[in-house]
């Protein structure tokens, strides 16, 4: 199921949560695990000096400063290696989230690792509890294949796929996520639960539902995923279904806490827009920032099962 692991990182504190996680599944998956640091954003086009993403430091990155850098990592990681030792490094100078994407297509990655942030923001209040990282942003919108974010520390004490939660909203989009969804299910034995949040939050301003009308809409709902879902899973029987109303994304981490999931797929974005210039939904970007076991962003169908 996950052959080849990029896990994406800036060797500090901030991504400690999601090496955990990553380091974890290569060694329980027996995958092949490449961990990726980009040391620096070039400070003039292509200019011989980098700003180092983590300190601001302008510096030149020349091959002994790569190695340096490379020595840095395997001191990070040391623990971690020891239960990973086929595991490589790499370090390389450019703009994060190019780079990133750039050697997830080199290596033919089918699984991205990122934290929620890649810089240790617990400072900055507001912005940093309700926006994912930049460079998420862009990765999570471009890459070919699944991208696994690990935004909070609970998130990351994980041990192993025994429960996955698909947050849908029954978009063409959310077709790509159900059967990554349906796929690691199927591979890993766990139970697949899906789910869908009925939205009374907003789109109802004005307006108050009667409870009947809930209750009718979310019966038609469960209808809607035994249609388009369950009536693809074949002999496939380890599943649920339900639905829920309130605010999507309240609604999926409580659904997610209270089915102890370790997993959370959804769409990276909803409707038909292009998937190429989507920002990462506000519900995934939500569900991203406070659930307590990992999210997966699917955004194309490249590296998804299409016999799931």
């Amino acid at each position: 199921m996950f052959k080849k692991i990029l896990f994406a990182t800036t060797a500090s504190p901030a991504c400690d949560h999601a090496a955990r996680v990553a380091f974890d599944m290569a060694g329980r998956y027996q995958s092949d695990l490449s961990v990726l640091h980009v040391l620096g954003v070039p400070s003039r086009g292509f200019g011989q000096y980098v700003t180092d993403v983590r300190t601001g430091e302008q510096l030149v990155p020349d091959e002994d400063y790569v190695a340096w850098v490379k020595e840095e990592m395997k001191t990070t990681y040391a623990e971690q290696l020891k239960q990973c030792p086929g595991c490589t490094m790499e370090a390389v100078a450019g703009i994060p989230h190019t780079e990133i994407l750039r050697f997830a297509r080199k290596t033919d990655a089918d699984l991205l690792i990122l934290g929620g942030h890649t810089k240790d923001r617990e400072n900055e209040g507001y912005t940093y509890r309700n926006m994912a990282g930049s460079t998420l942003q862009s990765v999570a919108r471009s890459a070919r294949c699944p991208v696994l974010v690990v935004s909070r520390p609970a998130a990351s004490f994980w041990g192993g796929f025994s429960n996955i939660v698909l947050g849908t909203d029954f978009s063409k989009a959310a077709e790509h996520a159900f059967r990554f969804a349906l796929s690691a299910a199927r591979q890993l034995d766990c139970r697949l639960h899906l789910f869908h949040a009925l939205d009374i939050s907003g789109m109802h301003a004005g307006k108050v539902l009667e409870q009947d009308e809930i209750e009718d809409r979310l019966r038609d709902s469960l209808n809607t995923m035994r249609r388009k879902y369950v009536s693809q899973m074949k002999d496939f029987k380890n599943y649920e279904i339900d639905a829920w109303e309130g605010v999507p994304y309240v609604e999926i981490v409580k659904y997610a806490r209270e089915k102890f999931a370790d997993l959370i797929v959804m769409a990276h974005h909803t409707g038909s827009r292009d998937a190429e210039n989507s920002a990462l939904g506000s519900t995934m970007e939500q569900v991203v920032l406070r659930a307590t076991c990992p999210v997966i962003s699917v955004n194309h169908a490249d590296k998804v099962s299409q016999d799931a």
